[in-house]
């Protein structure tokens, strides 16, 4: 009994986006037999966020499948202030994505999947560049393989032996003086 209320709950803080919806076809005996798929990217607006991938004869079922799905794909971005502590490229297929943090009030200068997996992480600032092909699924799915590149501010200072405010942007450093 429990269990219902928790992922309701879970649900309820949960930022969901319908990035696709495709009709696909099977060619059966009969025919062709067509069916949904559908890419839902969820995140809890504080540096988490998973994409899944659901197909169904209905767009309902498809869109649960895929929510279902990202779920249990979730995984941490790390986040500095409102962006991503430094700038990666990744590439998924034919798909090229650049991310690059950017100042505060900058916003999300992103298109499409992009966008919506980076607001969906809780990235409030960034510059990002779509290379390549635009296929909407293979660029989802490398600005989430740029998002799993990043390090952390305090990973990178340790490997380079100095403290994580000297590798800070400008913009969030401490005025000395």
């Amino acid at each position: 009994m429990n269990r219902p209320n928790r992922n309701r709950r879970e649900a309820e803080e949960l930022d969901e986006r319908v990035i696709d919806i495709a009709r696909v076809a099977k060619v059966v005996k009969g025919g062709r037999r067509f069916s949904f798929r559908v890419t839902v990217v969820v995140g809890d607006n504080k540096g988490r966020v998973g994409i899944g991938v659901g197909k169904a004869r209905g767009v309902p079922d498809a869109i649960q499948k895929a929510a279902d799905q990202a779920r249990k794909a979730m995984m941490n971005v790390p986040i500095v202030g409102t962006t991503i502590p430094h700038e990666i490229t990744a590439k998924r297929s034919g798909a090229i994505v650049l991310l690059k943090p950017a100042s505060p009030g900058t916003g999300v200068i992103a298109g499409g999947a992009v966008r919506a997996v980076l607001e969906a992480a809780g990235v409030r600032d960034i510059l990002t560049k779509s290379l390549g092909s635009a296929n909407i699924l293979n660029v989802a799915y490398a600005t989430m393989d740029g998002l799993e590149k990043l390090k952390r501010v305090e990973e990178v200072a340790a490997d380079r032996g100095k403290s994580p405010e000297d590798l800070k942007p400008f913009w969030e450093r401490k005025r000395h003086g």
